[in-house]
This record gives C-alpha cells, structure tokens and sequence, in this order.
C-alpha cells in the first residue's frame, strides 16, 4: 500500500503541475487575444477616423469645385468686358485723332 499512495501521491502532483501549465497557457493565451482585440479596436478607430477625414476632403473638395467654377465664370466675365472697353477705347482714340486731324487741316 505504501507504494500504491507514493504511487497516488506522485500520479497528483504531476496532474497539478500539468494544470498549472495548462493554466499559464491558458492565461498567456488570454492576454494574446486581448491584445489582438486592443490592436485591432485602435485600428477600427483609425480606419473610422481615416473615413471621416476623407468624407470632410470630399466636401472640401466639391465646395472648392463649385468656388473655381464661379470664379471661372467670373474672370470670362471680366476678360469679355475688358475686350470691350479695350474695342471702345480704341475706337475713341481713332475718332478723337480724326477729329484732331481734320483740326489741323482746317
């Protein structure tokens, strides 16, 4: 009997020691996969911030469309208008010299 409880005795530690490492697995295992979820919770959290970002460039960019777009149309406008004063201007200066001329020939 004194070998069957040396037997028994040893049989139960090595049981607790294979429970502790199987628990010390379990645990590193446990932390691993917390940390896999932080990881991937941060990189949600980027992905959600990187999408925000690039929503709100969109807006830029379209608003800023729209602002070129009316400037466009208001520097032909303006080049439209300076063709004409450019026209009447020489045409007053044709006008005033035939006058200026025929002054001088009287």
């Amino acid at each position: 009997m004194n070998n069957r409880a040396a037997n028994s005795s040893a049989t139960t530690e090595t049981a607790v020691v294979e429970i502790e490492i199987a628990t010390r697995r379990l645990m590193a295992a446990l932390d691993a996969l917390e940390s896999a979820v932080e990881r991937r919770r941060d990189a949600d959290r980027d992905e959600n911030e990187l999408a925000t970002r690039i929503q709100a460039l969109g807006a830029d960019r379209s608003r800023l469309a729209d602002e070129l777009d009316g400037a466009l149309v208001k520097a032909r406008k303006l080049e439209r208008a300076n063709r004409d004063i450019s026209d009447r201007l020489d045409a007053a200066i044709v006008t005033i010299r035939s006058v200026l001329d025929t002054g001088e020939d009287s």
